[in-house]
C-alpha cells in the first residue's frame, strides 16, 4: 500500500470520528491503568461493569492496597483471570506507592516494570493518559492492519513498528483508537463488513465478495 493510500484511509476515518478514544471508563491514569489490566482476555464492556463497581470504593493505589487482595478480587471477580490479575494490580499498586507516590509513570521502561504491563499496555497508557503518539497493537489491530495492508507483519511488534513507520504524522496520535474501532465493529474477524465500510475501496483486501464490496 503507498503513502497516498494510507493518508486517505486515515483521512477518512478522523472525517467520520475527529475524537476517537478508548471505550474503558476511567477518569485518571491509574484507573486507566487497572482498566487496562484487567481488559486482557475480557471485553471492554465486562471491565466497565467490573470498575463501576471497584471504582466507587477504591480508585487510587493506596485504598486497593486498603482492601487487600481478597478484596479486590471481590469486586473483580466477574472478570476472566481475576486471581491473577488481582495479585498483579495488588503488586503493582505497591510499587506506585513506594516509588512514584501513587502516581503512573510516563516511561515506557517504568510502566513495563508493572506487574501485569506489557508493551501493548504501556502503549495505551502512554497515548490515552499521556497523549503520546504510540500504538498498541491488539488483536483488532493486528488484524486490520495486515488485512487492508496499511501495514504488514507477522508478529505484534512488527506491525507496530510499521505503522509508527508508516501512518502519517499527523494521524498517529489517533491511529491506535481509529484501528481498534474499526476493527471491532466493522472489518470483524469472523466476517467482514465491508458493505458498510468507509474504507472498502482504499483496502487491498483480496477477498471482497460482491455482497460484501
Amino acid at each position: 500500500m503507498n503513502g497516498e493510500k494510507r493518508r486517505a484511509i486515515f483521512g477518512r476515518l478522523r472525517e467520520t470520528n475527529p475524537a476517537p478514544t478508548t471505550e474503558l471508563a476511567y477518569e485518571t491514569p491509574f484507573e486507566l491503568l487497572v482498566a487496562v489490566i484487567l481488559s486482557a482476555q475480557a471485553t471492554d464492556v465486562g471491565v466497565n461493569k467490573a470498575t463501576a463497581r471497584l471504582f466507587p470504593v477504591a480508585n487510587t493505589p493506596e485504598a486497593i492496597l486498603a482492601l487487600g487482595e481478597e478484596g479486590l478480587r471481590r469486586h473483580i471477580r466477574t472478570i476472566g483471570l481475576y486471581n491473577a490479575k488481582a495479585a498483579n494490580i495488588i503488586k503493582t499498586c505497591g510499587i506506585l506507592v513506594e516509588k512514584y507516590h501513587g502516581r503512573v509513570p510516563r516511561k515506557r521502561a517504568e510502566l513495563e516494570a508493572l506487574p501485569g504491563v506489557g508493551r501493548k499496555t504501556a502503549n495505551v497508557i502512554l497515548n490515552t493518559a499521556f497523549g503520546e503518539p504510540t500504538i498498541a497493537v491488539d488483536t483488532h489491530i493486528f488484524r486490520v492492519a495486515n488485512r487492508t495492508r496499511i501495514a504488514t507483519g507477522k508478529t505484534p511488534l512488527q506491525v507496530e513498528q510499521r505503522l509508527l513507520r508508516f501512518v502519517p504524522a499527523e494521524f498517529r496520535k489517533d491511529a491506535h483508537h481509529w484501528l481498534i474501532l474499526h476493527g471491532r465493529y466493522t472489518c470483524t474477524a469472523r466476517r467482514p463488513r465491508c458493505g458498510t465500510c468507509l474504507i472498502c475501496d482504499l483496502c487491498e483486501y483480496r477477498h471482497k465478495t460482491p455482497e460484501q464490496a
